[in-house]
């Protein structure tokens, strides 16, 4: 299902491109984005995956957009940092246009639909792992008080007593960073909505890389949820059933998975290394 139809990035070019995005997006030249149910934002370092994510975010007010306001009348300039004030002014006039249904009429983008950053994910990993680090330092302290293992496990695992034990909602196997970014997709994700995924495997596997990429799939073509991801993982891109955008190119070209230079880096690497498998 596409919601999201197209996104164009303004014209507008800063006499001063160091400022934040005029200094991300300076001497490309991209046309207007024509989204499919899985696009694609592939580029190495510093190309612009996220900031493109976050004016389209920004643009549609979605869910979980960075904080991007304008000076207004009355508070204080000096409380906000200019590179977001260009921010601002730059993604107001960006243009858009929402997919049509069958009578031609446009579809409403849904409510629920929001901007899934991987800072919010590596986020929610520490955050797991640090309680996980309390609640064995709970467990230890109440045995060392004569309390017996068995018990003292079971309080350090309760919603009851000690405020810090309220912390301790997840289990025991939610502390692989692997098992945890995957956890976290699956309970943000809800049928019929459009998703910016900015580079979702992270802490994940190869193997699980490919098994989130094979699940992306399959919500978008039963479940009516549409991607636009930035990723330069090789698994992914591979796997994924999606329009790519190589933001390496000056204008921004659609490329086959196998065109990128991530990609041929890697075929490279283990071509030239190719005998030593068979040993």
């Amino acid at each position: 299902m596409i919601y999201l139809k197209t996104f164009q990035l303004n014209e507008y070019r800063s006499t001063n491109r160091n400022l934040y995005p005029f200094n991300v997006l300076k001497g490309k030249e991209p046309d207007v984005f024509v989204f499919d149910n899985i696009t694609v934002l592939y580029g190495n370092n510093g190309s612009g995956k996220s900031t493109i994510l976050n004016l389209i975010a920004h643009t549609l007010n979605l869910k979980g957009k960075e904080r991007n306001e304008p000076i207004l009348p009355g508070m204080d300039p000096n409380s906000y940092d200019k590179r977001y004030v260009d921010f601002y002014e730059y993604a107001k006039i960006c243009e858009y246009s929402l997919a049509e249904d069958e009578t031609g009429r446009k579809i409403k983008l849904p409510e629920n639909s929001r901007y899934i950053k991987s800072e919010e994910i590596l986020y929610e990993i520490r955050k797991i792992q640090q309680d996980a680090v309390l609640k064995e330092s709970i467990t230890a302290n109440n045995v060392r008080k004569g309390m017996k293992i068995k018990d003292a496990k079971r309080l350090a695992n309760s919603d009851k007593g000690d405020e810090q034990v309220y912390r301790f909602k997840w289990s025991q196997n939610r502390y692989s960073n692997g098992e945890t970014t995957m956890q976290i997709l699956s309970e943000n994700i809800e049928p019929d909505n459009l998703y910016l995924l900015d580079e979702p495997e992270v802490s994940l596997s190869p193997q699980k890389q490919v098994e989130l990429a094979e699940e992306l799939n399959k919500l978008a073509r039963y479940l009516g949820v549409q991607f636009i991801i930035a990723t330069h993982s090789p698994f992914m891109l591979g796997i994924l059933d999606a329009k790519i955008y190589n933001l390496d190119t000056q204008n921004y070209e659609v490329q086959k998975w196998t065109e990128l230079e991530n990609v041929k880096y890697f075929y490279e690497f283990f071509k030239k290394r190719e005998n030593e498998f068979g040993k």
